[in-house]
């Protein structure tokens, strides 16, 4: 994906770029120019060109345990017009956990409303939590050496990657510390400043999140512009609603870079991070050793009776050459019996029942690596082999279901939100009726709806 969407984009094909890294355009630049005039047009242009979707995706944020791309998010990406113009914003969106398959995401332009939001998205403002204009080097090609500066790689030793009592109030401090994360104190008030300066704010209070529950309201402050600034929590807590409406500092800027923490700990070499940030934090490196791979036309071996025997394929299907078909029938009526099978025979029941690449194909497809999760299955079985019932097909159709279900997303056709059902009797016809959740809601949306640990307040920009 990354060799292919850089290729494209240092051809100036920028939607070509987006197609390769699994990207949706839900732009019509001339559309743009007529309803917000030529100098909008341009600027969204520009940074169409600039982008790097690959990298863009690199950085998104993702969930755990499974790594996957954080589902129903909108983050911002470049803002556009005056102070006194309309909100309008380059945007990138993630689909809800139903309709996640493929993990892709679309970019779109936000006027202020939700009304070119796709149907049944969760969240389509742009969240203030998770925003990406004010670091254009996570996604701008332009800019990606600011990759080091601003993660604070050049400056940070790598012993200050947590917050320490020093830094923060103790109490503070030790909310931190509680959260298990990393967090990139050191910046927090260089971070600030340009997020109050972007806000048009003076010098004064924002919040970091620490936590489900858990805020830190801290007020950035100095002697005069020539002094760099420094943080100090508020003498007095102030009411809920206002610290709803302070701004946000954003995770990009509030914890330390994981690939920085994966670099210092030793755990990853620089060859296999992204080629941007690898020249970005270590320097340009050597090129990741490729894999061996399997011929995919070699029969498989096992040893069977003291012999070496074949498993290739015929007719679209794994068999034993090296035995008679006779001999292949009375093995099965054996195994019916409760006997115990030939090894070439089991080996090929374990790959149809139990594979051992079954978590890769897994894995792949959850991924949105279709065209890996099938060359591993050719890998198993061989080219054009006719896949039987079993685990592995079981995936595959449930990969393609959920294709479906991304498709009816993008393409509005689903009525009512298919992770709820309509109380019997309430008789709500209307499709934006939000109906009560039912109990084939998946655990994932009910948790989710139902946890206290969900804030209440906040604003939406």
């Amino acid at each position: 994906m990354i060799e292919t969407a850089t290729a494209r984009r240092a051809a100036g094909d920028w939607s070509g770029a987006c197609a390769a890294a699994r990207v949706d355009t839900d732009l019509d630049l001339r559309a743009v120019r007529d309803r917000h005039g030529t100098e909008v047009a341009t600027r969204l242009r520009a940074d169409l060109r600039r982008l790097a979707p690959d990298l863009l995706r690199w950085h998104m944020p993702r969930s755990a345990p499974d790594g996957r791309l954080r589902p129903g998010l909108t983050l911002c990406l470049a803002r556009y017009g005056g102070p006194d113009a309309p909100p309008l914003q380059l945007v990138v969106r993630t689909p809800p956990a139903w309709a996640d398959a493929g993990q892709r995401m679309s970019l779109a332009l936000w006027e202020g409303t939700a009304a070119g939001a796709p149907r049944h998205h969760p969240h389509p403002h742009p969240d203030r939590r998770f925003r990406l204009d004010l670091h254009r080097h996570l996604w701008d090609a332009g800019r990606s050496g600011e990759l080091a500066r601003r993660s604070g790689a050049d400056t940070t030793p790598p012993g200050r990657a947590r917050a320490d009592a020093g830094t923060l109030p103790p109490d503070l401090a030790d909310r931190a510390a509680g959260s298990g994360a990393s967090w990139a104190v050191d910046r927090w008030a260089a971070e600030a400043e340009l997020l109050l300066r972007a806000e048009g704010l003076p010098r004064g209070p924002f919040t970091v999140r620490l936590g489900a529950r858990s805020r830190a309201v801290l007020e950035l402050v100095a002697p005069d512009d020539s002094h760099a600034p420094a943080l100090r929590p508020l003498p007095e807590a102030p009411p809920v609603h206002q610290v709803a409406a302070l701004p946000v500092l954003p995770e990009a800027a509030a914890r330390v870079l994981p690939d920085l923490q994966l670099l210092r700990a030793g755990l990853v070499p620089a060859g296999r991070l992204h080629p941007l940030v690898a020249a970005a934090l270590a320097g340009p490196g050597p090129a990741p050793a490729a894999l061996p791979a399997r011929a995919p036309g070699d029969p498989h071996q096992v040893e069977c009776r003291g012999e070496m025997h074949r498993i290739a394929l015929r007719d679209g299907l794994l068999t034993a050459i090296d035995h008679e078909p006779s001999q292949l029938r009375r093995e099965e009526i054996l195994v019916a019996l409760g006997g115990p099978a030939l090894p070439c025979v089991r080996v090929i029941d374990s790959v149809h029942r139990d594979p051992e690449e079954l978590p890769a194909v897994r894995e792949r497809l959850l991924h949105g690596d279709i065209a890996g999760a099938l060359a591993v299955v050719e890998g198993l079985l061989g080219p054009g082999a006719v896949l039987p019932d079993g685990p592995l097909r079981r995936e595959l159709e449930s990969a393609a279901a959920r294709r479906v279900d991304h498709g009816l997303f993008r393409s509005g056709l689903v009525r009512v939100h298919p992770a709820a059902e309509a109380a019997p009797g309430t008789g709500h016809a209307d499709a934006g009726h939000r109906p009560r959740l039912g109990r084939r809601v998946p655990d994932d949306l009910l948790r989710k709806r139902i946890s206290r640990t969900r804030p209440r307040t906040g604003l939406s920009r």
